[in-house]
């Protein structure tokens, strides 16, 4: 019979760990495969929002642009009115 030293495992528990080990492993694998997946559906929700945010911004900064132009027409618009008046006024006085 063969002797066994302090610390030796019995052999059917080595085939126990060993399975105890692949399948800690294969959970570890599982949850790493689903951590990814979800990791990945989080970027692609996050581009698709980015994506969206850009055109948003794309959006705002042409009506910025329009408004701007509008501003400076009006600006002029209200410059003439002004001489116009003005003018009036000087005409009134003499």
């Amino acid at each position: 019979m063969e002797q066994m030293q302090p610390g030796d495992d019995l052999p059917s528990a080595a085939g126990g760990a060993m399975s105890k080990a692949a399948s800690a492993k294969d959970r570890v694998d599982d949850a790493l495969s689903r951590l990814e997946s979800m990791v990945e559906e989080r970027l692609r929700a996050e581009s698709a929002r980015a994506d969206e945010m850009a055109k948003r911004l794309n959006k705002l900064e042409r009506q910025h642009d329009d408004l701007k132009k509008v501003a400076i027409e009006v600006e002029g618009r209200l410059e003439r009115a002004m001489e116009y008046i003005r003018s009036l006024l000087a005409a009134d006085q003499q």
